[in-house]
């Protein structure tokens, strides 16, 4: 499996865990506040990851690397990905899976096998919004759709997450995400950042006030049981 990225141990990454973070290339959106736009736009220019490289390390940290977290990009494009999970279960190892949730049909194959202990799901924005927020057009909203459902009415963990980014987004375009998404477990409000985003017109953005956010969580409860802000 390609890799063109890798940050060997995170805190943060993966709750609960100490995981190795492994970033796939490309992507189905083209998402304006992205901050991997290399990833997206520029692959070729990374250097590829050695897998085996990934494999010595994890076996060298086998007992203190206790999860990887695959992100990207969209790893559900990666046609390797369920056999390197598997080989991921093999060594007793947990999994995050960061995705945009526009291949419903990978998470649903991932999750009936059981590759995957939790998922991170990008909601970009209300519906009325989404297409401009993924920057692609014609987009299929009931991808998304499928992907929230799958996860709203499954076993494991998971968060949906929205990037707030300054005159996109605002409190009521929260609120109408909350309701869309209404008895999700934990729903993220991330703090936007204005570096290396794909649209450079973003990088001259300044990110909401925290506390501006934390009103955003709270009127984000009435519909969700845990929504929290991350920095």
């Amino acid at each position: 499996m390609i890799f063109k990225g890798w940050v060997r141990t995170s805190l943060i990454d993966f709750p609960d865990h100490i995981a190795t973070v492994l970033f796939t290339a490309g992507c189905n959106f083209r998402c304006p506040m992205c901050h991997n736009a290399d990833l997206v736009l520029r692959p070729d220019d990374l250097p590829d990851v050695p897998e085996d490289e990934v494999w010595a390390f994890l076996d060298r940290r086998a007992g203190l690397v206790d999860g990887v977290a695959i992100t990207g990009g969209e790893p559900t494009l990666q046609p390797e990905l369920a056999s390197f999970l598997r080989r991921l279960r093999e060594r007793g190892l947990a999994v995050k899976l960061d995705t945009n949730g526009y291949r419903p049909e990978v998470l649903e194959s991932l999750l009936r096998e059981g590759l995957v202990d939790y998922v991170a799901m990008d909601v970009k924005g209300p519906p009325e919004k989404y297409a401009l927020l993924a920057g692609r057009d014609g987009l299929d909203l009931a991808r998304v759709e499928r992907s929230i459902d799958l996860l709203r009415t499954g076993d494991i963990p998971y968060e949906f997450r929205t990037t707030v980014v300054p005159g996109w987004l605002d409190e009521e375009d929260v609120e109408v995400i909350a309701e869309w998404i209404a008895g999700g477990r934990r729903y993220v409000l991330q703090q936007f950042r204005p570096l290396k985003t794909l649209d450079p017109a973003l990088r001259s953005l300044s990110p909401y006030p925290m506390e501006r956010l934390e009103e955003m969580a709270h009127r984000a409860r009435r519909w969700v049981e845990e929504v929290i802000v991350r920095a």
